[in-house]
């Protein structure tokens, strides 16, 4: 390729070259200098600070999933604690339940056998007046009876003599 046949703008002059590379050096250097510190400087700094926010980040997360554990830990034992207290509860009602039942059983008991001497002592006491009445009607049947019966002497002492017969046969 020939390059003297290409535009001026294109093959720049050797003074122009140097120049620029002049040019070049001093910004390069005044950048290297001051630039590059203080870019190179707040890029640590915000790597740094990158750093520490991940590090704060995960310290709260282990945190978090501490708080987490010690919450289920929390909840697990208030769930035994409540299954206790019902279990506890349930055995409560099961005695009270029970004991009303037995004191039911010996009441209704106690309570029966009464009323059973009541009604054994009311019986006795009715069968006891109907045999005074019954005893009291005999009498007085009887009386009328013999009365009718024996109102001849005649009869009496036939009744007398069939009486003496019936007791001498039993004997």
């Amino acid at each position: 390729m020939d390059f003297t046949k290409l535009p001026a703008i294109l093959t720049p002059d050797l003074g122009l070259l140097f120049w620029m590379l002049l040019a070049f050096l001093v910004v390069f250097f005044v950048l290297a200098k001051f630039g590059f510190p203080a870019i190179v400087n707040m890029v640590s700094e915000r790597k740094r600070y990158i750093d520490e926010s991940l590090q704060k980040a995960h310290e709260a997360s282990e945190r978090l999933e501490n708080i987490r554990q010690e919450g289920e830990a929390m909840l697990q034992e208030a769930r035994e604690k409540q299954a206790q207290i019902l279990k506890e509860a349930a055995q409560t009602r099961d005695d009270i339940v029970e004991k009303a039942q037995e004191k039911a059983k010996t009441e209704g008991a106690r309570l029966l056998s009464e009323a059973k001497a009541e009604i054994e002592s009311e019986k006795q006491q009715a069968i006891s007046d109907i045999r005074a009445q019954v005893a009291e009607l005999s009498v007085e049947i009887a009386g009328k009876v013999l009365r009718e019966k024996l109102s001849s002497d005649a009869e009496q002492m036939k009744l007398i003599e069939r009486l003496l017969d019936d007791v001498t046969a039993k004997k």
